[in-house]
């Protein structure tokens, strides 16, 4: 529900952001009888942050199909018959958490995303987001059922824009006021927190709370910081998601002496479409990302394969690679399959926005590999090919060792040769999604300063939050986080709200 501005000057809570933390900590303290203001820096038309462009998956802990029917009841017996969901136990969770982080992710943390994810979604559920198991993008049919891999089974309907607008439904059911084209300049700060000024349509003034709570994202658009924290040739990446997160709960909270936490060289960033715009396009979503990659090989423009693209499952290798692709000659790659696999790539390579390439021998489809190596390509997949160990059986829904030997770089799973036309290759180089540097929280999400004391009145959740995430992440844990933290934040700052009346 958007407002007028007059009388609006104070309240109990006031959230910065409006995406999936924000709403979480916004929903929250309303549940602690609090009166929440959310700010939302975009026009309502490119409301959401970053959640809205993302396909809506969350990772949780499930025991399989009896669970996830509490969050899924509309799940039909066929469709249940016809689906192995697996089950993703907390020791799996805390695995993959630890094995992508290179053992750095915060214990603490961990141990709170972990054992309040599936709590934290039929939290949601009740207040009205709707979930449905991810099919098109975590299943393979194998033998006529599909087979879920890598620890992911559900997204939220209609993806992250569905999830973006449920929210917005919620909050405006729960009295909830948002504030459109309102900027956080700064907190209002003295010896606790007062409240923030806000740039609103064009016009500073200051909105007084008890407590603040920021959840508006990392400070992925903001070139001058990529290149500043992330280094040399991020300020030229793509970035996957909303223009408007350029950091600035994490300055604000900086300049009265947050504790700067987590991995601040360090973000998921993915392989994206070459021509993508410099900035998320809502009309396209997340489907300029490719992560069809496994199935094939990538090559740079050298003609060379720079990476392992069956090193694990895609969950546990794509918020990585994007960087990996920035690094080669151009920040370009070309991601290569033929006919035996083409029918197994994801929707979002049959979209009409896509630098594509096709040809029915290999020498024609060298050629067209645009600002590549044609000699070297060739000679690069002939070889490849000659190493596939085609004795050992392809299975895409599982690490199935089909492998190579005898090449300097491995691939160590799905290696398919590439000698069955029509041959297809697609360009992509770097999306930026998110940074994994931000604030320290305590267990309670109250921000802490660089003396390791409490900043009094001051919350914050989602991707501004750091300690969680090094290096990589394993898929769906970053709105999973976001909710887990967001509705601790919020269900304190409510609480602290109170307390102050």
């Amino acid at each position: 529900m958007a407002t007028g501005i007059g009388h609006m000057k104070e309240t109990d809570v006031i959230v910065v952001g409006a995406g999936n933390a924000a709403f979480c900590a916004a929903l929250a303290a309303r549940e602690q009888g609090a009166k929440v203001i959310v700010l939302e820096r975009a026009p309502e038309a490119e409301r959401g942050g970053n959640s809205r462009f993302t396909a809506g998956g969350f990772r949780f802990v499930h025991n399989g199909a009896e669970d996830l029917r509490q969050l899924m009841p509309d799940l039909t017996e066929q469709e249940i018959a016809n689906s192995d969901f697996g089950t993703y136990t907390e020791e799996q969770f805390f695995d993959d958490l630890g094995r992508v982080t290179d053992y750095r992710v915060d214990p603490d943390m961990a141990e709170l995303l972990v054992k309040r994810s599936a709590d934290t979604l039929l939290w949601m559920r009740s207040k009205g987001i709707r979930f449905i198991p991810m099919w098109g993008r975590q299943a393979f049919k194998i033998d006529g059922k599909f087979k879920f891999w890598g620890g992911l089974v559900a997204e939220t309907w209609g993806g992250g824009p569905g999830l973006s607008d449920m929210l917005f439904e919620a909050a405006a059911r729960e009295g909830i006021e948002v504030m459109y084209e309102t900027r956080a300049i700064s907190l209002l700060y003295d010896d606790a927190i007062q409240g923030v000024r806000v740039r609103h349509k064009g016009k500073t003034m200051e909105l007084r709370s008890r407590v603040v709570v920021l959840a508006s994202g990392g400070f992925e658009a903001n070139a001058e910081w990529r290149a500043r924290y992330l280094g040399p040739a991020w300020d030229v990446a793509k970035v996957r998601g909303t223009r408007f997160n350029t950091g600035d709960g994490i300055r604000m909270a900086l300049e009265v002496g947050a504790m700067p936490w987590g991995h601040w060289s360090g973000c998921h960033a993915v392989g994206w479409e070459r021509n993508a715009p410099p900035f998320g396009d809502l009309a396209v979503g997340d489907n300029f990302q490719k992560h069809s990659y496994p199935l094939g090989i990538m090559l740079n423009a050298n003609g060379e394969r720079f990476v392992d693209e069956g090193a694990d499952l895609r969950n546990y290798t794509y918020a990585k690679y994007g960087r990996v692709i920035l690094q080669q000659p151009g920040q370009f790659a070309w991601q290569i399959f033929d006919n035996k696999v083409i029918p197994l790539l994801r929707d979002e390579y049959r979209i009409r926005q896509v630098t594509k390439i096709r040809a029915n021998t290999l020498e024609e489809f060298v050629d067209k590999l645009e600002d590549v190596d044609a000699k070297r390509a060739l000679k690069t997949i002939r070889a490849y090919n000659a190493a596939v160990r085609t004795d050992i059986p392809f299975n895409p829904a599982v690490k199935d060792g089909r492998c190579t030997e005898g090449l300097a770089l491995p691939k160590s799973n799905w290696a398919n040769t590439i000698d069955e036309p029509p041959f297809e290759a697609y360009a992509v180089t770097c999306g930026i999604t998110f940074t994994f540097g931000g604030l320290r929280v305590n267990d309670n999400a109250q921000v802490i300063d660089s003396d390791g004391n409490l900043i009094p009145g001051l919350y914050a959740a989602g991707e501004l939050v750091g300690g969680l995430f090094y290096f990589n992440y394993p898929g769906g844990s970053g709105l999973m986080a976001g909710s887990v933290f967001g509705r601790i934040a919020g269900s304190a700052a409510g609480q602290a709200a109170s307390s102050k009346k």
